[in-house]
């Protein structure tokens, strides 16, 4: 096999259901790497959640071989995961590519995702293949979809590629562009050990299986190995391909792509975009673009017995194993006692780690209305930065000078007649409009500025609603601003409740202490006792609704005689309902911590 110039590496970029994971099946099939019995659908997503919801979650990578015109090629298929909260995976992905397939359904046209990937792959230079997929549906668009790409990439309209990854409908043409116009990958084999990591994957036999990209040198088996980020050595146990099941090999050269075993058992330690090196010979420059993935969404966990903690901690660092970027911290309420405070990258991101607590684990857990991390200042300390994860973290208002909390460039791509409701809904929110573009007469581009804090809840499913599913929806981070933040404290009974604290905007604290509250009312089941519920801003009460109690008819006994018989019998009762009242002790429902959440509905 002639070395190098035989190898192709590529990934593949669409939006969220354009067809990504049936494309890869396809070109598996055509290429032979799978038999009939291997053969199913969406097989490079291998997570449950993944085939039940349509999503890629964790990036993979496999290896094929293809004939083309006598010659053998080698073409490294470097999946990426297709939702925003894993913009980090995506971009160390193609990072290691030299070009990529943009898959585009021909029904639904260009979405926001496809266009902020799509700016990932040309930073770094990569070689653009446009496929128009899904040519076959009765509702598919050819010439204005084809428009399209031409006005967003600038070629050709015959480079385009009409296929159908359902019926494998134009794969040989695909698999043809993937040789002739994707270069051959850099790198000179004699040059100090780079590589870069793109991905890792967690076996509970033999560690930490690293999956990488050589850009230079080469990484041998037994080889003494340094991973620069870290800055710690190991010895290469095994080194092979990726196949659809891994195939061992003495040597992995510049190039090409593979994996490594060296019996790391912390996740931990693998860092996603860092660079591998030779221990005794260190490459001088390591790979540029590496970064520790910051949690963006935090968010109570408590097991709903008490008595699970120690077996919620097992699970969490279990799946700590697979999913590095999920961080976890120890923390106690007064009202659901033990659990964690963790960090996710989004709420997608949450939703995924609470049903694998569920289905790998067993665990059900109570979620606390999840936040972002603000930075807070004091005017006793003003240089000194106050991390705030948790409502209960932030300092007393009395000290505070001010809050700052972070902001993302939010883009949206729409259909021109739900401009207003997107605007709206965006405003709402606290957005600021920074542009609009028409791409064509039917779609538009909005970018907004928007807190992140304001999007976590709900901002998704409303956008969906409010454009009748039109709307395609990115993000990236901008960095923190000012910002007038309160915490609304809810009382139950006159007890605060440390897990329904929010940080929320003074301008909507009335309104959202008065949601809550509501909300609060219809959930609690009645007691004995009058319940008060009321929602706090420090000492001052904003809002407050009153649980009736339930009460016996104590007067039926009475009928006739004199007022005053009833009257001792009503003020009787009235001290016993005063009494229960001070004992009293009210029980929170789980649907009440959701509920917080859902406050629009």
């Amino acid at each position: 096999m002639s070395g190098r110039k035989n190898i192709r590496n590529f990934c593949i970029i669409a939006h969220i259901d354009h067809g990504k994971s049936t494309l890869a099946d396809r070109l598996l099939d055509f290429t032979g790497s799978v038999n009939e019995r291997e053969r199913q659908d969406q097989l490079l997503d291998n997570m449950d959640l993944e085939r039940e919801r349509g999503i890629t979650i964790k990036s993979h990578a496999i290896q094929m071989e293809f004939t083309f015109k006598g010659e053998d090629y080698i073409l490294n298929l470097i999946d990426t995961p297709g939702h925003v909260d894993f913009s980090y995976e995506v971009s160390r992905s193609i990072a290691a590519c030299e070009g990529a397939l943009l898959v585009v359904d021909a029904a639904q046209s260009i979405q926001a995702q496809t266009i902020s990937n799509l700016y990932l792959a040309l930073e770094n230079d990569l070689e653009i293949i446009p496929v128009l997929n899904k040519i076959d549906l009765p509702s598919a668009n050819l010439e204005e979809v084809t428009d399209d790409i031409v006005d967003l990439l600038g070629c050709e309209p015959e480079e385009v590629i009409p296929a159908s990854a359902k019926t494998g409908l134009g794969i040989d043409e695909i698999l043809e562009a993937i040789i002739s116009r994707i270069p051959a990958p850099d790198g000179d084999e004699n040059e100090p050990l780079q590589a870069l990591i793109f991905d890792s994957v967690y076996n509970p036999f033999r560690g930490v299986e690293t999956y990488f990209r050589v850009i230079n040198g080469s990484i041998r088996k037994g080889q003494h190995i340094k991973f620069v980020a870290t800055n710690k050595s190991y010895f290469a146990d095994e080194v092979g391909t990726l196949k659809l099941n891994k195939a061992p090999k003495d040597k992995i050269s510049a190039g090409d792509v593979g994996y490594l075993i060296t019996g790391i058992k912390d996740a931990r330690e693998v860092k996603v975009g860092d660079t591998i090196t030779d221990s005794k010979n260190p490459t001088s420059n390591a790979i540029e673009g590496f970064e520790d993935v910051k949690p963006m969404v935090f968010a109570g966990i408590y097991p709903v017995d008490t008595d699970d903690y120690e077996e919620l901690r097992n699970s969490m660092e279990k799946l700590q194993l697979n999913d590095a970027s999920l961080v976890f911290t120890p923390e106690s309420s007064a009202a659901l006692g033990f659990g964690f405070r963790c960090g996710f990258l989004g709420m997608l991101h949450l939703e995924i780690i609470q049903e694998r607590l569920e289905r790998e684990f067993d665990m059900t857990v109570i979620t606390t209305v999840p936040n972002v991390s603000y930075q807070a200042y004091t005017k006793k300390n003003p240089e000194q930065v106050v991390i705030v994860n948790n409502p209960t973290d932030l300092p007393e208002t009395s000290t505070l000078e001010y809050v700052e909390e972070p902001y993302i460039k939010a883009t949206i791509i729409t259909k021109s007649d739900f401009v207003g409701n997107v605007m709206s809904l965006c405003i709402d929110k606290r957005g600021s409009i920074t542009n609009q573009t028409y791409l064509t007469p039917e779609r538009v581009e909005l970018s907004f500025d928007m807190p992140l804090a304001e999007i976590v809840f709900d901002f998704y499913d409303r956008l969906k609603t409010v454009s009748k599913g039109y709307a395609s929806f990115d993000y990236h981070p901008l960095g923190m601003r000012k910002s007038k933040l309160v915490r609304v404290d809810i009382l139950l009974n006159s007890q605060p409740v440390d897990a329904l604290s929010a940080l929320v905007h003074a301008d909507n604290a009335y309104n959202i202490g008065k949601k809550m509250c509501e909300k609060l009312k219809e959930l609690i089941p009645r007691q004995q006792f009058d319940i008060p519920i009321q929602a706090a801003i420090g000492a001052k009460i904003i809002a407050r609704e009153t649980i009736k109690a339930l009460r016996k008819d104590v007067t039926a006994k009475c009928y006739g005689g004199d007022i005053t018989r009833k009257r001792k019998l009503l003020e009787k009762q009235k001290k016993g309902k005063k009494r229960m009242r001070q004992v009293g002790n009210v029980e929170i429902p789980q649907q009440a911590f959701m509920a917080v959440l859902r406050l629009n509905d």
